[in-house]
């Protein structure tokens, strides 16, 4: 008998959930069964992330720093303008109509900028006002902050200089609100990540130049299951994790009477697949030598 040849088995949203639903001993009918299974499914996602299960959606971002900047969105914040040319990198622009206020960071093209975090929502078609240069130029529209966002959390970080990378070490926010003169610069050596709706990754010292460019991991949220068509952002391997959690998140609404076996399922699954997902690198373990000098 002849195998299949094909390794292309993905399930789409639909399949996971008739999966789930005949593990609760029911039939998928109905256009509200879909909805209330997707939204389930989409909190089995943010379930995953808090157990950090998003480890194929690590993200490397490499972040140009500015000097005397200090706080940078977790991703990218881009703003199209009428033109770049005239603004200075590490400025405040200020919006004439929001009044509201950011950095710049970079100007990757004529016309684009990458931000800091705004204070508020600039409005599409205002003017905006360099605060160094005294520049005036338009913005297009308010730039989004769906990408920083979608951050989980930062896993770890260097900054480069001259093709060289240096590890900078992850505080906590009491070492970093410990620090006691944050205005210090030089070449960044810790760096605080503020976990807030739109996350942001605080660098001390305050970078010195507008050369040294900041990198680091980020885990990001895994593509919402928008309509039942989707396929599911998840590797061959957590296949059989995410159908059993489904089940048992769907019998928590749908299927009371077999809610433990199918959670105790769903945590067996997690935990096959989580020791799975796990980095693979050899362990070297050195014995430390101690001499003790003869006293004459």
């Amino acid at each position: 008998m002849a195998v299949s040849g094909s390794k292309d088995f993905e399930p789409n949203v639909a399949e996971y959930v008739e999966e789930a639903f005949e593990r609760c001993g029911l039939e998928f009918r109905t256009g509200y069964d879909a909805l209330t299974a997707r939204r389930s499914l989409n909190f089995l996602f943010a379930d995953w992330a808090n157990r950090g299960l998003n480890r194929w959606t690590i993200q490397q971002v490499s972040q140009t720093v500015a000097s005397g900047i200090s706080e940078y969105p977790v991703g990218t914040i881009t703003a199209t303008v009428g033109s770049s040319s005239s603004l200075s990198v590490g400025e405040t622009i200020t919006g004439g109509t929001s009044a509201v206020t950011a950095s710049v960071i970079t100007k990757p093209t004529s016309t684009t900028i990458t931000l800091t975090v705004p204070s508020g929502t600039f409005t599409s078609g205002e003017n905006i006002t360099g605060g160094t240069s005294g520049a005036t130029t338009t913005i297009s529209s308010s730039p989004s902050l769906t990408d920083t966002q979608a951050t989980v959390d930062v896993l770890s970080g260097v900054v480069r200089r001259s093709g060289a990378d240096a590890s900078i070490a992850r505080i906590s926010r009491d070492d970093y609100l410990s620090i006691a003169t944050k205005s210090t610069t030089g070449r960044p050596t810790q760096f605080y990540v503020d976990r807030l709706i739109t996350p942001v990754i605080k660098i001390w010292p305050n970078p010195e130049n507008s050369t040294d460019i900041l990198i680091y991991d980020r885990l990001v949220r895994i593509d919402d299951a928008d309509t039942s068509i989707d396929t599911v952002q998840v590797p061959f391997r957590f296949y059989p994790c995410l159908a059993a959690g489904l089940a048992y998140y769907i019998s928590l609404k749908r299927a009371p009477d077999r809610v433990q076996v199918l959670k105790g399922l769903y945590e067996e699954e997690f935990i096959r697949a989580a020791e799975e997902d796990r980095d693979k690198a050899s362990l070297n373990l050195v014995p430390t030598y101690t001499f003790v000098s003869a006293v004459s």
